[in-house]
C-alpha cells in the first residue's frame, strides 16, 4: 500500500519548510562568524541580521518538528538520508538559538510599537527583563523606572544613549542603540561599559595626580631659573634661556593638564551672562601681545550680542583659538576674530592666513598632544592641549566645533553656540 501524503517527507509543503529553516540556519551562522571575527556584536549588520533570524527562528519552531518523518514500514535510502538531514538541520537549530542567547551583550527584539518578541541572556541581566513573563509587554513602560524609559519615548533611533545605569544591574552602566530592521521592527542593543568607565576614570585619576605632583617641582625649579643673572655667568647665558623657556612651557603643560581633568570631570557650568564686547576687547589685545606687531588683527562684532556660560571657561577656549592662530600664522599674514548670529544660533570664528592643515589631519586635531607637524608645533611653544580644552568647553556649553582649512592658505576655526546660549539684549541674567 504506497504512503499516505501527509507520511511524503518529499511533499512540496515539507520541502517549502525546509527552505527557509536552512536558510536561517546558514545566515545565522555566518551572522554569528562575523562577530567573533570583528569582536564587536553591536558594531551593524551583523547583530541585525541575528535579530532577524533569531525571529525566523521563534516564529518557525515547530518547524523541526513538522518535517520530521514519521516512521516507516519499509525505510527506503532516500527517507533515509532525510532523516538524517533533518535530524542535523534541528540540532544545528538548537544549538544556534542557544549561541544567540549567550550573546555577550543585550539584544532585545521589538515589534513597530515596542512591545517585546523576544531577548537574550544578557538583556535579562542587564535591562532585567524575564521570558515568557515580558513577551508582548512595552517595553518603555516595562522599564518606566529608568532613564531608558524616557529615551524610548522620545525616539531612541535618532542617536545612542550612554552610560546610563542598567536597569537590572544597577552597579553597572551601560551603553544603548536602537537600530530598525525588517518590516518598522526594531532591535534594542545594550553594552555593559563599567570597566570602560572604571578605565576612564583611573587614566583621569592619574594625569590629574601626576599634574598635581608635578607643578611644585616645577615651580621650584623655575624660581630658581629666574633667580640666576646671565649676566654673572656670560658663557651660560644662551643654556640659561631655553631652561628658561622649555620651564615654562613644562609648567603650562601641567596647567592644561588640570584644566582637561577638571573639565572632563564636569558635568555643567553655572551659567553667567558674558557680556562679548569687553571680552572680544580683552582677546584683540592677547594677540597683539603674542603677535608684537608681526600679523594684522582685526576683529569683527555684532553690537549687543552676548552669552550664557562659564565666563573664565569661554574665555580659555576662545583665547587659544586666537593663539593657535597667532603661533602659526607667519609674519606679514593677517587674522580675523568674528561674533555675529547665524540661523540656528551664533557663531564665534578665527580665520588666518596661515600654513594651513591638510584634510587628512582635521579629524584628530582636538585629540590630546596630537600634531600637524612636530617640529613647527615645538618651535611655536604650543603645548598640543589647546583645542582638546576647546573641544570639552564647548561641549559643556553645548556648542561645536568646526574647521575649515586648506594648505597654504590659512584655516578657519568656528564655535557654533545655540540659540539658548543667547541672552535677549534687554534680559538680566538671574531675575525672574
Amino acid at each position: 500500500m504506497p504512503p499516505s501524503r501527509t507520511q511524503d517527507p518529499t511533499t512540496p509543503a515539507h520541502r517549502a519548510w525546509a527552505l527557509p529553516v536552512a536558510l536561517a540556519a546558514g545566515l545565522l551562522a555566518g551572522a554569528l562568524l562575523g562577530w567573533l571575527a570583528g569582536g564587536r556584536v553591536a558594531s551593524g549588520v551583523a547583530i541585525v541580521a541575528v535579530a532577524e533570524i533569531v525571529l525566523l527562528l521563534t516564529r518557525f519552531g515547530h518547524v523541526t518538528r513538522s518535517i520530521m518523518p514519521p516512521p516507516a514500514t519499509a525505510a527506503t535510502p532516500r527517507h533515509d538520508r532525510l532523516l538524517m538531514r533533518t535530524r542535523r538541520l534541528a540540532s544545528n537549530l538548537r544549538d544556534l538559538r542557544r549561541t544567540a542567547s549567550q550573546l555577550p551583550d543585550a539584544v532585545v527584539l521589538l515589534d513597530q510599537e515596542q512591545h517585546v518578541r523576544w531577548c537574550n541572556h544578557a538583556a535579562e541581566t542587564l535591562l532585567g527583563l524575564r521570558l515568557p513573563q515580558d513577551r508582548g509587554a512595552l517595553l518603555r513602560q516595562r522599564l518606566q523606572a529608568s532613564e531608558l524609559a524616557g529615551w524610548l519615548q522620545q525616539g531612541g533611533e535618532r542617536e545612542p544613549l550612554h552610560d546610563t545605569i542598567a536597569p537590572g544591574k544597577p552597579d553597572s552602566q551601560i551603553s544603548v542603540s536602537l537600530l530598525p530592521f525588517g518590516r518598522r521592527q526594531q532591535v534594542l542593543l545594550a553594552r555593559d561599559t563599567s570597566h570602560v568607565t572604571r578605565l576612564e576614570q583611573m587614566r583621569r585619576d592619574f594625569v590629574a595626580n601626576v599634574s598635581h605632583e608635578l607643578r611644585t617641582p616645577l615651580t621650584v625649579i623655575h624660581g630658581y631659573l629666574e633667580l640666576i643673572d646671565p649676566e654673572d655667568v656670560p658663557a651660560l647665558a644662551p643654556v640659561l634661556g631655553e631652561m628658561r623657556a622649555q620651564s615654562r612651557r613644562m609648567g603650562q603643560i601641567v596647567e592644561d593638564l588640570l584644566t582637561l581633568s577638571r573639565l572632563e570631570t564636569q558635568h555643567h557650568v553655572e551659567d553667567e551672562r558674558v557680556p562679548m564686547a569687553p571680552l572680544l576687547a580683552t582677546l584683540r589685545k592677547e594677540a597683539e601681545a603674542l603677535s608684537q606687531g608681526r600679523h594684522t588683527i582685526a576683529v569683527e562684532a555684532e553690537a549687543g550680542l552676548d552669552l550664557l556660560g562659564s565666563p573664565k571657561d569661554l574665555h580659555s577656549a576662545l583665547s587659544n583659538l586666537v593663539s593657535n592662530a597667532v603661533r602659526y600664522t607667519p609674519a606679514g599674514g593677517s587674522i580675523t576674530i568674528r561674533w555675529r548670529r547665524s540661523a540656528d544660533g551664533a557663531v564665534y570664528s578665527v580665520s588666518d592666513s596661515g600654513y594651513g592643515i591638510p584634510a587628512s589631519h582635521l579629524a584628530r586635531l582636538t585629540e590630546r598632544f596630537y600634531r600637524v607637524s612636530s617640529s613647527r608645533s615645538r618651535g611655536t611653544g604650543g603645548t598640543g592641549l589647546g583645542l582638546s580644552i576647546v573641544k570639552h568647553v564647548l561641549n559643556l556649553h553645548q556648542a561645536r566645533l568646526s574647521i575649515e582649512s586648506e594648505p597654504g592658505r590659512g584655516s578657519t576655526f568656528a564655535c557654533h553656540f545655540g540659540p539658548e546660549r543667547l541672552p535677549s539684549v534687554d534680559d538680566r541674567f538671574g531675575e525672574t
